[in-house]
């Protein structure tokens, strides 16, 4: 009878862990939630990446208003990033309105990226210190939320941006118009 109570500890152990590595299997490591969803996008007053010579502009989250817009949060150390880039030309070819938010990155680098690759971008917000991104809950780049014309965010995708990706998103930004 006592040697059956030794095997009570085991049997607890191993059914905690059938348990444990279930709830693995059960989530979608596809999906990082975000609690930023239906609400308005953060308050913000930054620069936006200007070429030489141009007038220095600071913009806020109500120039994000007005129609839906991609906000794509992106940066010239992210190879991701690079990858992404063709497809986002391909999306402004479209007509669809992008924003970005050069993130923790330097201007310089940003601007030559832009020149070299294609700009798809409507206007460009220089998070240089990360502060907007840490508002937003950016977990690295690329990001992209979709934001409705009122700015509230209304989705997010967290890594590159292809064509498999948008089959996905497309029918949820078109819902936005």
């Amino acid at each position: 009878m006592k040697r059956v109570l030794l095997f009570i500890p085991l049997i607890i152990f191993i059914g905690l862990g059938w348990l444990f590595f279930g709830g693995l299997q059960i989530e979608n490591k596809d999906v990082l939630p975000s609690p930023l969803i239906g609400k308005k996008f953060p308050p913000f007053e930054l620069p936006i990446l200007i070429k030489e010579g141009e007038q220095a502009k600071l913009v806020n989250e109500l120039d994000l208003r007005g129609k839906p817009a991609l906000v794509n949060v992106w940066a010239t150390w992210c190879p991701t990033c690079k990858t992404e880039h063709a497809f986002l030309n391909q999306l402004n070819a479209q007509g669809v309105r992008i924003i970005g938010i050069n993130y923790k990155d330097e201007s310089e680098k940003a601007i030559q990226w832009l020149a070299e690759l294609d700009n798809p971008y409507e206007f460009n917000v220089i998070d240089e210190e990360g502060r907007l991104g840490l508002d937003l809950g950016v977990y690295g780049a690329p990001e992209t939320f979709l934001i409705d014309g009122e700015g509230v965010i209304r989705g997010k995708h967290v890594g590159d941006l292809n064509a498999k990706v948008w089959k996905t998103l497309q029918p949820q930004f078109e819902a936005l118009k």
